[in-house]
């Protein structure tokens, strides 16, 4: 499978179950895998035929703008299910960390992988 992957996307999210996590945005980091829904790229040479990584970007920022989630675990859910269901994507590794949140601990989060039913 060809995948399309982006690497340490830093994002401001509102994610948590504390009190202080409910009020407040905070630094997220993302890493991507999304499968390619066909291999028509390779001949075409065309952005049509693949996965706008920009476009990917554009539309996480923009629903991580609007919603709260309460747990890591439910914020790579709605990335893994936003990439199968709006791109096409076949497969998808979403992985979900939250920055220094406790005392000598540089990333914690979750990692999941989905595909299409």
């Amino acid at each position: 499978m060809d995948i399309i992957f982006l690497r340490e996307l830093k994002l401001d999210a509102m994610v948590g179950i504390y009190r202080r996590e409910r009020v407040t945005r905070q630094a997220i980091e993302l890493d991507l895998e999304i499968g390619l829904p066909s291999a028509a790229v390779f001949a075409s040479g065309k952005v049509a035929d693949t996965i706008d990584y920009a476009v990917v970007v554009q539309r996480i920022r923009d629903e991580l703008g609007e919603r709260r989630f309460g747990l890591v675990e439910n914020l790579a859910d709605f990335i893994a299910n936003l990439l199968l269901d709006e791109f096409h994507a076949p497969w998808v590794r979403v992985s979900v960390a939250k920055l220094g949140i406790i005392k000598g601990v540089r990333h914690v989060g979750v990692t999941i992988e989905r595909s299409r039913a």
